[in-house]
């Protein structure tokens, strides 16, 4: 059995610069963080024979074309993973909290697929194999800090360039600077959720 934990995010600035509509035309900028709350990812050799996909709802696909969680679809399909094969989908928080939850997911869905095909892989790929899946297979109105900051992790600089290409550098801020920001940040949960994770959502 393959497991991944691929951290949620906040934004401190710049977001919705990362946005094809404006850095195609501006340039954009996104400071980010990666911060202790996680998206995990399960994948393993089914016993029997199909996909059995578990998130919020629990699948039985006899083809790839049956799965109907799309992103499980697309990036089995990228991968060209073949059944039987399980996936599992938990996460530390609820989906639509604003945390970049379905970059998150898909990010650690493809380290997974990758680790499951016993295949080394960079960051930068499962990025922009995450920002394939999202904007360009499925056509999601999405940005692409997502994905680069649960690939990369850290307190990260993303920048944007106009011709599509990603340029990224953690912050360079001591030890010090870095503690007495984590100190002054406080995350809220106002209101409770009975359902299950849906990177989906």
């Amino acid at each position: 059995m393959i497991m991944t934990r691929t951290p949620l995010r906040i934004s401190i600035g710049g977001g919705g610069t990362d946005l094809p509509s404006y850095y195609r035309e501006f340039g954009g900028f996104v400071l980010s963080a990666a911060i202790s709350k996680h998206v995990y990812i399960t994948i393993n050799r089914s016993f029997l024979p199909g996909y059995f996909l578990k998130y919020s709802e629990m699948e039985h696909a006899e083809t790839r074309a049956g799965i109907r969680h799309p992103l499980m679809r697309e990036a089995i399909e990228m991968h060209d993973v073949s059944m039987p094969l399980e996936i599992v989908s938990l996460a530390d928080v609820p989906a639509g909290t604003g945390l970049g939850s379905s970059g998150t997911f898909l990010v650690g869905l493809m380290h997974a697929l990758h680790a499951y095909k016993r295949e080394w892989v960079t960051a930068e790929t499962l990025a922009r194999e995450a920002v394939d899946v999202e904007m360009n297979r499925l056509g999601e109105p999405v940005g692409k800090q997502d994905q680069y900051i649960a690939a990369y992790g850290g307190l990260l600089c993303q920048e944007y360039h106009q011709d599509d290409r990603v340029t990224v550098e953690p912050l360079k801020i001591g030890e010090a600077a870095i503690r007495e920001l984590r100190d002054s940040l406080m995350l809220f949960f106002r209101g409770s959720h009975t359902r299950c994770f849906d990177p989906a959502e």
